[in-house]
């Protein structure tokens, strides 16, 4: 983040000794073209030329691109509650289902903490209009139950993606720059009680141990099948989405 929320909010996590190749410009992007004549479906993910590049790369809202639903449907993820894997296609109905995939950062952000239990109070409303809610987070299902239960958030809801293979189809930002320094991460200072609350029985203990984790940014989507309604990639660490955004999205009804 650009400056940190408070001493007590922002645990000083060490950095990796390096970074991943396909992270050096931070700016993966999603290419909403699936690739056409070839047997494996998957997104072709493509590099911004620098990072002054990167803000035109993610819109708050991406049209339907085909192929998007198949991709994301063969990823193999990891259930908190129990450890298990399973794939992205069989956690919703892939016909008709609506559902809403929130990609968190790592288990041990306290922003995390924050939209997990933003999430967690708007589960009702997700409920009334039969959508399912699916939050996916950087580590192993063990991480994701700390904060399940110290959070506390519902478990058969939260997953684990420890590769980060879901992160990396949808081309979600991941760099030193992005997690600390972009200026979309100033948003959370106004969310400062928010974040407060949220993190009152938190504990770094949930961050990955793979420390390079700690530089991959979330995203969140929105699905009716395997269509894809809505994308919005965050610019920075809290760089959520909008939820009234969400909302109108999957459930037609404003805000509260």
């Amino acid at each position: 983040m650009a400056a940190p929320v408070s001493a007590s909010l922002a645990p000083r996590v060490s950095l990796p000794p390096r970074v991943r190749p396909a992270a050096a410009a931070s700016s993966r992007g999603l290419d909403l073209v699936s690739l056409s004549g070839r047997r494996h479906r998957h997104l072709r993910l493509r590099r911004s030329p620098s990072p002054a590049g990167i803000a035109a790369a993610s819109s708050p809202s991406v049209p339907s691109p085909s192929g998007v639903g198949d991709a994301l449907g063969g990823v193999e993820i990891y259930s908190a509650a129990t450890g298990e894997p399973v794939l992205f296609r069989d956690l919703w109905d892939q016909n008709e289902g609506m559902t809403v995939v929130a990609l968190l950062r790592h288990f041990g952000c306290p922003c995390c903490w924050e939209l997990a239990a933003v999430l967690r109070d708007t589960k009702e409303r997700f409920d009334s209009a039969g959508v399912k809610l699916i939050a996916v987070g950087v580590g192993t299902p063990a991480k994701a139950r700390i904060l399940a239960e110290r959070l506390p958030f519902p478990l058969e809801y939260l997953y684990a993606d420890p590769e980060r293979k879901a992160y990396d189809l949808l081309g979600l930002y991941f760099g030193i720059g992005r997690t600390f320094f972009n200026p979309a991460s100033v948003k959370v200072f106004s969310r400062f009680d928010s974040l407060k609350e949220a993190v009152k029985n938190y504990t770094i203990e949930a961050t990955p141990d793979d420390r390079e984790g700690v530089l991959q940014q979330g995203g969140m989507f929105v699905f009716k099948g395997k269509e894809l309604l809505y994308a919005r990639k965050d610019e920075g660490t809290g760089d959520h989405a909008p939820l009234d955004d969400v909302l109108n999205i999957c459930c037609k009804v404003p805000v509260a």
